[in-house]
C-alpha cells in the first residue's frame, strides 16, 4: 500500500506543487504555472503541425502516468474562464489518452498573431518534424506574420540559405511532398528534384527513386544537364537515343569513330533497374 501511495504521488509530478485557477484570484492567472482542468483547455487553431506519432504519443503517455507532466504546457487565457494551448499538444494529448484530469500550464497574454508564431516558432526547433513541415511553418511565418526571410531566419536562429532551401520544396508537385512528409525520399531528393521543370518528368523520377531506391547522388547526376556533342557525318545513331532510352527507360548514350564504328553504353543505377533492363533485352 505505502509502494501504490509513493508512485501515485511521483505520477503527479508537478501537479503536486502547483495551484489552481480556482484558488487564484480571477484575472491573476497571466504570467504564472498553475494547474489547469484538461477540459477547459482548447487546442490551438494555429497549430501549424498535422501529424503526430502515435508510437511516441504512447511512450510519452507512459512517462507521463509514472512521473507526470514534468515541463508545463504553455496556454492563454480566453473568456468564461476557458483556455487555450499555445505550446505543448503533444504533452496535453498524451495526458488526454490517460484519463488525467488536469495539467500544468503556464499563463500567458498573447493575441491570435502572437499565439500563431509562437506555436510555428517552438514546431520549428523540433528535432522530429518532417522537412515539409518545417518548410509550412516558415512559410505562413513569411506569410501571416509578415516576416521576412531575413527576419524569419534571425526569429528561428537559421542561415538565410537554409530558410530558402526548405521553402523551395514548396514548390514541388504535392505528390512528391507527400513522399518526403512519409520518408519516402529525403530532402536532398526532393531539391535535386527542383532542378527538373517539368513536373512530369519530376513525377516520373520521382517514382524511379521510390521504386529503385535511388541515391540522392545518383539522382543529382540523373538531373544534370546533359553534354551535347556536335552531330558529325558519322554519327547516324543521335536521331535514335530517344527510342533506346524510353524502350529501357534508363539512360543510352553512344559513340561513334570517325569511321562509323561505336558504341552503345546503357547506364543503370540499382540491381533492380538492371534487372529490368536485363528482361528487356530477352
Amino acid at each position: 500500500m505505502a509502494k501504490a501511495k509513493k508512485r501515485q504521488a511521483m505520477g503527479r509530478g508537478l501537479s503536486a506543487l502547483l495551484p489552481t485557477d480556482e484558488n487564484l484570484v480571477q484575472g491573476s492567472v497571466e504570467g504564472k504555472v498553475i494547474e489547469l482542468p484538461l477540459n477547459q483547455i482548447e487546442t490551438n487553431p494555429f497549430q501549424p503541425r498535422t501529424q503526430f506519432n502515435p508510437d511516441t504519443l504512447a511512450e510519452l503517455a507512459s512517462s507521463i502516468s509514472e512521473l507526470g507532466v514534468i515541463q508545463p504546457i504553455t496556454v492563454r487565457k480566453l473568456k468564461d474562464n476557458n483556455y487555450q494551448l499555445v505550446s505543448g499538444e503533444r504533452r496535453f494529448r498524451a495526458s488526454q489518452s490517460i484519463n488525467l484530469k488536469s495539467i500544468p500550464a503556464f499563463v500567458r497574454v498573447a493575441n491570435d498573431q502572437e499565439s500563431l508564431e509562437m506555436a510555428l516558432v517552438e514546431n520549428i526547433q523540433r528535432d522530429d518534424l518532417d522537412p515539409i513541415e518545417i518548410a509550412l511553418s516558415y512559410d505562413r511565418l513569411i506569410n501571416e506574420i509578415e516576416l521576412t526571410q531575413e527576419q524569419m531566419s534571425k526569429r528561428v536562429g537559421k542561415k538565410r540559405s537554409t530558410v530558402t532551401n526548405y521553402l523551395r520544396l514548396l514548390n514541388l508537385d504535392p505528390i512528391i511532398q507527400s513522399g518526403i512528409r512519409d520518408g519516402f525520399i529525403s530532402m536532398g531528393h526532393g531539391r535535386a528534384l527542383l532542378s527538373v521543370a517539368d513536373k512530369q518528368e519530376q513525377l516520373k523520377l520521382y517514382k524511379k527513386i521510390v521504386a529503385t531506391g535511388m541515391s540522392v547522388r545518383a539522382t543529382e547526376q540523373a538531373v544534370r544537364p546533359k553534354k551535347t556533342k556536335t552531330a558529325t557525318a558519322n554519327d547516324y545513331t543521335s536521331k535514335y537515343l530517344d527510342t533506346f532510352k524510353n524502350f529501357f527507360d534508363a539512360t543510352v548514350q553512344t559513340t561513334v569513330d570517325k569511321n562509323g564504328a561505336g558504341k552503345i553504353i546503357i547506364s543503370f543505377e540499382s540491381e533492380k533497374e538492371f534487372e529490368n533492363i536485363r528482361k528487356k533485352l530477352k
